[in-house]
C-alpha cells in the first residue's frame, strides 16, 4: 500500500512539471495581446470613415452580448513594432468573411482577407488564423476588421495579437510537438490496447481504443492541422466535424469508465442514465453539425447542456466507485481529474461565464495528453489485477479438478477420472489390479484409523513403483488398478517387492495380491475385457496363497 502512495505522488509530480514545462513558454511565444472595441456594420459604413471617426464602437461589454450578423473591430494604438515580418494572430470562429484593414503612421489603409473557403491558406497550428500584415513603408498603427456571417458563439476576433516571425515559429514549433506527440501517444496507446484486447477480450480495450481514436479526430480538426492538410477545406466545414468528434470523444469517455469500472458501480439507475447521457451527446453533436449555422444559439446551448449533463453524471460515479470500494478509483480520478476540470472551464466558455482563450480552446488537448500517460499507467494496473485474478481463477479451477478427480484418502484417482483417462490410449497397455490381503482383518487388528494409514501408505509405494505417466487409482474398498504402457511395462513382483519393503502401522504385517493381463484400451469394451482378465489372474494369486503377483495367460483377452 505504501508503494502505490509513492507513486501517487511521483504522478502528480510528473503531471505538474509536465503543465509548468508547456505552460511557461507558452506565455512567452504567444505574442503582444491587443485591447478591441465593437460596433455592429451598418450599411454604408466605410474603413476610412471609422478609422477617422472612431465612435460609436464598444470597448467594454463582452463580444458574445453582441448576437450574430456583421460587424465591425476596432484594435488599439498599435505598439512600435517593424511591420515587415510581423503578423496579426486571432482564434478561427464560425464566419462568413473577413477582411482586415491595416492603417499606417502616414496615413495610408491596406486591407487583406478570407473567407471560410480560403481560411485554410492562412491556418495555424491551434487553429488560429495568421495574417501578415501588408508590407508598406510605415509603421501599421491600428488595425480594424470587418466580420460578416459571425456566429459570434465564443467571440468576434478571439485573442488578437500582433507576433513577430520568431514569435510566430515559435508557437507553431511548440504546438506541433504537443500535438505529435499527442498523436503518437494516441497511436501507441491503440495498439497497445487491441494487441492485449486480443489476448484478454475486456471491454475496456476496444473502448478506450475508441476514445483515443476520436481524440485523434479531434485534435487533427481543432489543431487546424486538417485546414493546413486540406487548405480547400471551407474553414465552417472544419469546425463542423471538430464540434462532432469532440461529443464522440465525450460519449466515448463516458463508455470507458462504464466499461472500466467494476459492473457494480453503473447498476441501477446509473446505467441507463448514462446512456442517456450518451445519446445527447452523440445526438446534438450531430444536429450541431448537420443543421448549423440554422438556429446558432440554439444548437450551441443543446449540445453545451449534454455536456453539463456528462459533468453532473461524474461526481455520481465517483461516488458509486468509492462505495464499491472500487480498486481502480483512484487511478481513475488521477487520471482523469484534469480533463474534468478543463471540461468544465469549456462549458463555462459555453455559457459565456469564462472568456475564450487560445489556451483554453486548446486545453483539451493538454489534457487528454496528460490523461493518456496516465490512463496507460491504469489500464497496465487494470490489466495486472486481471492477470492476478486470471491466475488465482485458473488455479482454482485446476484445483477444483485436482478435488474432483482425486479420491480423497489416498491421493491417487478415482474410478471416473481413471476410466476416463484410461480409456482411448493408444497401444497395448498392462493392467494391475492390486488388492490388499486379509484388509477386514487389518481394520480389527489396528482400528479404522490405522486401516486409512495402511491404504496411505501402499498408494505412496504403488505411485512410487511405476513410471510417472502411468494411471494409478483407488478403485474400491481396498483395490487399486495401475494402467501404464506395455512397452514401458514393470513386472508385477517389483510391486509387490516395492510393497513388502513399505513399514506399516503398528508395524503390521500387509501383504497384497496383484493379476495383471496386457491388451488394448481404445473403448468402454476393452476396459471390461481387460479388468476381468486381470481380476481373474488376481483370483488365482489369492487361490496359490496370496502375497504373490499372477499374470493372464495371453489367450485371456481372446475369450
Amino acid at each position: 500500500m505504501e508503494r502505490l502512495v509513492w507513486l501517487r505522488w511521483m504522478i502528480g509530480a510528473v503531471a505538474l512539471a509536465l503543465g509548468l514545462t508547456l505552460a511557461t513558454p507558452a506565455i512567452a511565444v504567444t505574442g503582444t495581446p491587443l485591447a478591441v472595441c465593437v460596433r455592429p456594420a451598418l450599411p454604408g459604413q466605410t474603413a476610412v470613415a471609422l478609422f477617422a471617426e472612431p465612435t460609436g464602437f464598444d470597448c467594454t461589454t463582452s463580444q458574445t452580448r453582441f448576437g450574430g450578423g456583421d460587424f465591425w473591430i476596432l484594435s488599439q494604438r498599435l505598439p512600435a513594432i517593424d511591420g515587415a515580418d510581423d503578423t496579426v494572430r486571432i482564434g478561427s470562429t464560425w464566419v462568413n468573411r473577413v477582411t482586415l484593414f491595416v492603417q499606417y503612421a502616414d496615413g495610408s489603409i491596406r486591407q487583406t482577407g478570407y473567407t471560410s473557403r480560403t481560411a485554410g491558406r492562412l491556418l495555424g497550428l491551434g487553429a488560429v488564423i495568421v495574417q501578415p500584415l501588408p508590407r508598406h513603408d510605415a509603421a501599421a498603427v491600428r488595425l480594424l476588421w470587418h466580420v460578416e456571417g459571425a456566429a459570434n458563439l465564443r467571440g468576434l476576433i478571439l485573442g488578437p495579437t500582433i507576433a513577430s516571425h520568431d514569435q510566430r515559429d515559435a508557437n507553431e514549433i511548440l504546438l506541433a510537438a504537443l500535438y505529435g506527440g499527442f498523436a503518437g501517444m494516441a497511436v501507441a496507446l491503440i495498439v497497445y490496447n487491441l494487441a492485449l484486447w486480443g489476448a484478454l477480450r475486456q471491454a475496456f480495450q476496444p473502448a478506450y481504443c475508441l476514445l483515443v481514436l476520436c481524440l485523434l479526430a479531434y485534435a487533427l480538426t481543432s489543431s487546424g492541422a486538417l485546414g493546413q492538410m486540406l487548405p480547400t477545406l471551407d474553414n465552417n466545414d472544419r469546425q463542423r466535424l471538430n464540434a462532432l468528434f469532440l461529443a464522440g470523444s465525450a460519449a466515448a469517455a463516458l463508455l470507458f469508465a462504464r466499461t472500466f469500472f467494476e459492473r457494480g458501480v453503473f447498476t441501477g439507475w446509473l446505467r441507463p442514465a448514462s446512456t442517456i447521457v450518451m445519446a445527447a451527446l452523440l445526438f446534438t453533436g450531430l444536429l450541431w453539425a448537420a443543421l448549423a449555422p440554422w438556429h446558432f444559439q440554439l444548437l450551441d446551448t443543446l449540445l453545451a447542456s449534454a455536456y453539463l449533463a456528462l459533468l453532473v453524471l461524474v461526481p455520481v460515479v465517483l461516488f458509486r466507485a468509492w462505495r464499491e470500494r472500487s480498486n481502480f478509483l483512484w487511478l481513475f480520478a488521477l487520471a482523469w481529474s484534469v480533463p474534468i476540470v478543463v471540461a468544465a472551464l469549456r462549458v463555462a466558455n459555453a455559457f459565456a461565464l469564462l472568456e475564450w482563450s487560445l489556451w483554453l480552446d486548446n486545453s483539451t488537448i493538454l489534457s487528454m495528453a496528460l490523461e493518456s500517460m496516465l490512463s496507460s499507467l491504469a489500464i497496465a494496473y487494470r490489466i495486472r489485477l486481471l492477470s492476478v485474478e486470471r491466475d488465482t481463477a485458473r488455479e482454482q479451477e485446476i484445483a477444483a479438478r485436482l478435488l474432483a478427480d482425486t479420491e480423497p484418502l489416498t491421493g491417487l484417482l478415482n474410478r471416473r477420472a481413471f476410466l476416463t483417462r484410461a480409456i482411448g490410449r493408444p497401444g497395448d497397455q498392462m493392467l494391475l489390479i492390486v488388492d490388499v490381503d486379509h484388509f477386514k482383518r487389518v481394520n480389527e487388528t489396528i482400528g479404522h484409523d490405522g486401516g486409512d494409514e495402511v491404504l496411505r501408505v501402499i498408494a505412496r509405494a504403488l505411485r512410487n513403483a511405476v513410471p510417472p505417466d502411468a494411471l494409478v487409482a483407488r478403485i474400491g474398498g481396498e483395490e487399486f488398478a495401475i494402467l501404464l504402457d506395455a512397452t514401458r511395462a514393470v513386472a508385477p513382483d517389483a510391486v509387490l517387492d516395492r510393497l513388502r519393503s513399505q513399514r506399516m502401522p503398528f508395524d503390521i504385517v500387509v501383504t497384497a495380491s496383484i493379476g495383471a493381463c496386457t491388451g488394448p484400451m481404445l473403448y468402454e469394451k476393452d476396459w471390461k475385457l481387460l479388468y476381468n482378465c486381470a481380476d481373474r489372474a488376481l483370483f488365482a494369486a489369492k487361490a496359490a496363497g496370496r502375497d504373490r503377483a499372477r499374470a493372464a495367460p495371453p489367450l485371456c483377452i481372446a475369450a
